[in-house]
């Protein structure tokens, strides 16, 4: 709207002076406006005082900034319910959402950043991170080929590599190329209280053994015995076959005793191919302790359950056998992968080798001085576990 070159003030000074007698032609002539000026004021201001004028102004403008606030409060509704629904709260969100504000509701960037709430800075800030596409690829490439590894163990292979790297930020990478591993069924939990398992502190102090059920793609059943020491996490055999009984339970024992020395104890659970004759028999002349858990619980026999999961989830559920001979050799392939390669957790992301090649003794530690005195032993002696009437391993 033209403003006028008169004030409330001046132009009830003319309206006073007309009705004091003054003609609207001499009006018009003394202060330079036409008559119709002169009839509209007095449509509008006839009969007022200055301040009631002014009153009438003010009204004037705060009912247009009501409709223009109001107005506005209307686009910007109009212009968030017309966003992708989502919630904006990262940076790039945010972005992506003022520049659709921009270009759809033809809305300035100031008002679009009002509008949804985020400071100008994060429309105006370029970023001076670097894309890391060697990097980036290289993960992938890692995740493509073990295809069950978290970015845990991803950040342990990717800095043996070379690759000096915060692990929030592989995480971040790790995100961004959507790799992360879904989860297999689901978790069964226990209830009620229980005894924490005791961990042998030197190798073949406790083996752990149990049997894994698969098959080929003929539908031929096969299984695949698994021997684990629970001192170094090392995989110590993956026996495949139809069958396997005590006996041959039995032998692959001693093939392993050959290997590697005796085992003070060996743990298993109550299965028939365990609890034969030829098993019972073994451990007697063996002079091996043998531990049976309770029925129902195989927490008992944790390090082993654990291992039997990891084998599944990483190989059995990845890989299809065409054949006995076949699985045997992908079976002792991954075996050695899992005691030389992956990194354990439970080790500080060592191998099992890794770990294992730090019981072994030094040669200056096994001779004995000149004087005849030999030197102070590293560790303490271990406790030896008792198999109670209950089946339960306790510390004798």
């Amino acid at each position: 709207m033209k403003r006028s070159r008169f004030t409330e003030e001046q132009i009830i000074g003319i309206l006073k002076e007309h009705e004091a007698g003054v003609s609207v032609a001499d009006l018009c002539r003394k202060h330079g406006v036409s008559d119709a000026s002169i009839y509209k004021w007095k449509a509008r201001f006839g009969g007022m005082e200055v301040s009631e004028a002014k009153r009438l102004r003010m009204l004037e403008d705060e009912n247009t900034r009501l409709k223009r606030l109001l107005a506005d409060a209307m686009l910007d509704n109009v212009a968030l319910k017309d966003l992708f629904g989502k919630e904006v709260v990262t940076p790039a969100a945010e972005r992506k959402a003022v520049a659709h504000l921009v270009d759809a509701h033809g809305m300035s960037e100031r008002r679009a950043c009002k509008t949804i709430g985020c400071c100008r800075m994060t429309m105006r800030y370029r970023t001076t991170r670097t894309d890391d596409a060697g990097l980036r690829q290289r993960m992938k490439a890692i995740a493509h080929e073990r295809r069950r590894f978290g970015y845990r163990r991803l950040h342990v292979l990717l800095k043996r590599e070379g690759y000096a790297i915060n692990h929030k930020k592989l995480f971040r990478l790790y995100r961004e190329e959507r790799l992360a591993v879904r989860r297999r069924g689901g978790r069964k939990r226990a209830i009620g209280t229980r005894a924490p398992m005791l961990v042998p502190i030197a190798p073949n102090e406790r083996w752990s053994l149990d049997f894994v059920s698969d098959q080929l793609t003929d539908g031929r059943r096969f299984r695949i015995l698994t021997v684990v020491d629970d001192c170094t996490r090392e995989c110590l055999a993956l026996v495949a076959d139809t069958s396997l009984s005590g006996v041959r339970v039995a032998r692959e024992l001693d093939r392993l005793i050959v290997e590697r020395g005796k085992p003070k104890m060996v743990v298993s659970d109550n299965g028939s191919e365990l609890t034969s004759n030829a098993i019972l028999t073994w451990a007697d002349q063996s002079r091996v302790a043998w531990h049976y858990i309770a029925p129902g619980k195989p927490m008992q026999n944790a390090f082993i359950e654990s291992f039997n999961g990891r084998l599944r989830d990483e190989l059995l559920n990845e890989t299809l056998f065409t054949s006995l001979a076949q699985a045997r050799v992908i079976l002792e392939c991954w075996r050695a992968d899992y005691n030389d390669a992956r990194p354990h957790s439970q080790l500080g992301w060592r191998t099992p080798s890794e770990f294992a090649f730090t019981f072994h003794p030094r040669r200056d530690l096994t001779l004995r001085y000149i004087d005849g005195s030999a030197p102070a032993p590293v560790a303490s002696t271990a406790h030896t576990g008792k198999p109670n009437s209950q089946g339960e391993l306790r510390v004798g």
